[in-house]
């Protein structure tokens, strides 16, 4: 009987993913240090290496404008589209070349790489293949346990110039070395407080965790610890995960690009957002039988009165028919609208979520219409292929003066054929 071999995993990091896209199609700004804004362009959510030493994650942007244009960093408004589609592209890319990927988050998945001869120079060449054919630049940790291979990727982005970004822990030297020399609070699942009850008992690095006793720490904090415990020395407890189980509720909401006080934009707002949470629904084949929409005014402002309503509203039955959802939002927004306020936000949460024959109905129970699961059907396959919003409803306008503030977004490279790269 063959012997299995030992799990090997590969966890492909992204280097400042946000910052990287922007200068995917900006050569200019190779040096230059970036940060990228959220919506509205309010704080820093994304900062380049360069930029780090000098801007803090959150600093809200009005407050140091002035200081980013004297340190000559370029801020850029958040372009989602732009960075989902080159993560997409960066993850194709892996899943064509390894047997099986977990996305773990937008910039990084873990990769299998168990039964291949040389892991290492798989790694660099995994590197240098989404480098040369992206422009996005990764860190590859490698190891026998997933948490190993996280702390491999840190190390390869901490130590960039010695290890060319890729770390290998599969040798017990390589290991040992990186757990003596990374702190208990570097390891991942370890929060701070996780940190401060681990550095009282003289757990300090990740090399003390490595050797604590696994049943001490199960019965003193969690099962949770344990296993990062046992990955740590070694022993694989973590398996790629299988896809995640249907949401049990899905919400959209979004700050308004400038305060409203007429109810006509609140509407087109929440039209708008259950266009995307509508889309999200079918996605992962899901009815919804209850909406909540709320709406508020800016919680901050000690010069503005406030005020924030919700209601939730039951469907005639269940539906995942964007013109059912919308025409039930739109109806709520007046229901909670007062006039006399400036309003924020507004937010949409489709509640009571199931898959289709888990909802228990009577004989003479209204079910949606064959046609109307048609039409949704239609609907995504001409978003799918021509764009999201290519197709929607009547209420949902194409740009709105509510939208967000996106006053610094780079173009559209990789998504909008009028946008697209021009080199001269």
């Amino acid at each position: 009987m063959p012997i299995k071999p030992d799990p090997v995993f590969a966890l492909i990091d992204c280097n400042s993913f946000y910052a990287s896209c922007e200068r995917v199609f900006r050569p200019d700004l190779a040096k230059v240090p970036i940060v990228v804004l959220s919506n509205n362009d309010g704080c820093v959510i994304a900062r380049s290496y360069d930029a780090k030493p000098h801007v803090k994650m959150g600093e809200p942007y009005f407050q140091i404008k002035h200081r980013l244009e004297a340190l000559g960093i370029v801020a850029f408004s958040s372009n989602y589209a732009l960075y989902g589609d080159l993560s997409e592209r960066v993850m194709s890319l892996i899943e064509s070349q390894v047997p099986a990927v977990e996305v773990y988050s937008i910039d990084e998945c873990f990769a299998d790489l168990t039964g291949i001869a040389d892991p290492g120079e798989m790694g660099r060449r995994l590197r240098a293949q989404i480098v040369q054919y992206t422009g996005i630049p990764v860190g590859v940790g490698i190891a026998h346990t997933k948490t190993l291979a996280k702390l491999a990727n840190h190390t390869a982005k901490r130590l960039q110039a010695q290890t060319g970004g890729v770390v290998n822990l599969c040798g017990d030297h390589e290991r040992h070395w990186v757990l003596r020399n990374t702190a208990v609070s570097e390891v991942w699942g370890v929060g701070r407080r996780m940190t401060l009850h681990l550095q009282g008992m003289g757990i300090l690095s990740a090399m003390d965790l490595a050797k604590a006793e696994p049943w001490m720490l199960r019965k003193k904090f969690s099962v949770v610890i344990e296993k990062t415990a046992r990955e740590l020395a070694g022993t694989s407890c973590l398996e790629l995960d299988e896809p995640d189980p249907p949401k049990q509720e899905i919400c959209c909401s979004r700050m308004f690009g400038k305060r409203l006080t007429t109810i006509a934009p609140i509407k087109e707002a929440v039209a708008t957002y259950m266009m995307r949470a509508s889309e999200k629904l079918r996605a992962q084949k899901s009815y919804c039988q209850k909406v909540r929409v709320s709406i508020r005014t800016g919680m901050f402002n000690p010069d503005e009165a406030k005020y924030a309503r919700g209601v939730v509203v039951t469907l005639p039955y269940p539906t995942d028919d964007v013109r059912l959802l919308t025409k039930v939002a739109v109806e709520a927004v007046e229901q909670v609208f007062q006039p006399g306020f400036r309003y924020s936000k507004a937010e949409v949460m489709l509640l009571d979520l199931r898959q289709p024959g888990e909802f228990t109905d009577d004989l003479f129970a209204i079910n949606q219409p064959a046609e109307a699961s048609r039409v949704m059907a239609v609907l995504d396959e001409i978003n799918g292929r021509w764009g999201r919003g290519t197709l929607r409803a009547a209420s949902v306008p194409a740009h709105p003066e509510w939208g967000m503030r996106r006053e610094l977004m780079s173009q559209g490279y990789t998504t909008r054929l009028d946008q697209l790269w021009r080199v001269g």
